[in-house]
């Protein structure tokens, strides 16, 4: 027989009858769209994703009017941990799916927000994990940044095909390559550095220029390689968003000077 599903979801706060502004019809929760009237109820989601809970908190005008909270219990087993992964993303998506919102934000854990990235048609915009609500009504009316949705080798260009580090290396570029906001990743010449460093392949991700872009720089002994990643950002301050998270990315496989 199938394992029992392991994921659930609670509902915050009271359960208070909740009706729409429009219309007046009673809706399940704050911020559903009204079946109705045809008529949004939040215009914006924030979803913060942890690997056993998720909140996600509906927006209306800046104003937080509802709080919906997913959770899941991680399994040990690779192949039942893809499973439930896939299974607890499929619960967030379907919080988010019935806000019907204009712009969906997301912070905290990778491997769900990707995860739910591939099941919901959405723009999913990144906001800093510290304060993901407060950081989304901050950013409000910014324009998202165009998603590149394909498999990172196909990413790779340039003349140059040689990586240094061999396997670390190839994980560095693959990470960097992995996230949705680069179009691009071209290695450089591999260049002797001066001295060399201890601790095997390291990656850095240098500060944004003025077009938003980004160089990954990977040393691994007295070898350097520069690695031009191209993004979508339009300047240098949506630049610094994608830098951040190409840095928190490479932090999470230890290989982050």
């Amino acid at each position: 027989m199938p394992e029992p599903e392991r994921t659930t979801l609670v509902r915050a706060g009271p359960f208070n009858a909740v009706y729409c502004r429009e219309c007046g019809s009673p809706i399940d929760r704050p911020g559903d769209y009204c079946l109705v009237c045809r008529s949004p109820n939040a215009d914006a989601v924030v979803v913060d994703c942890g690997p056993d809970r998720t909140t996600v908190t509906i927006l209306d005008d800046d104003e937080v009017v509802g709080e919906t909270t997913v959770t899941t219990t991680p399994e040990q087993d690779p192949e039942t941990e893809r499973r439930q992964v896939r299974n607890y993303a499929g619960r967030i998506a379907d919080e988010v799916r019935r806000k019907r919102p204009e712009a969906v934000y997301v912070a905290g854990d990778r491997a769900v927000v990707d995860t739910l990235r591939a099941d919901i048609h959405h723009e999913l915009k990144r906001v800093r994990d510290d304060e993901p609500v407060a950081a989304a009504i901050e950013g409000r009316g910014e324009r998202a940044l165009a998603v590149v949705d394909v498999a990172p080798v196909k990413k790779l260009g340039g003349s140059h095909s040689t990586l240094i580090g061999k396997r670390d290396g190839w994980t560095a570029i693959q990470t960097v390559a992995d996230h949705p906001h680069v179009k691009k990743v071209i290695p450089g010449p591999i260049e002797a550095g001066g001295s060399s460093t201890r601790g095997g392949v390291r990656a850095k991700v240098t500060r944004a220029g003025g077009n938003g872009n980004v160089r990954m720089i990977l040393r691994d002994g007295s070898s350097v390689q520069e690695n031009r990643v191209v993004t979508t950002a339009m300047d240098r301050e949506t630049g610094e968003r994608v830098r951040a998270d190409l840095s928190e990315a490479l932090s999470e496989t230890d290989l982050q000077a």
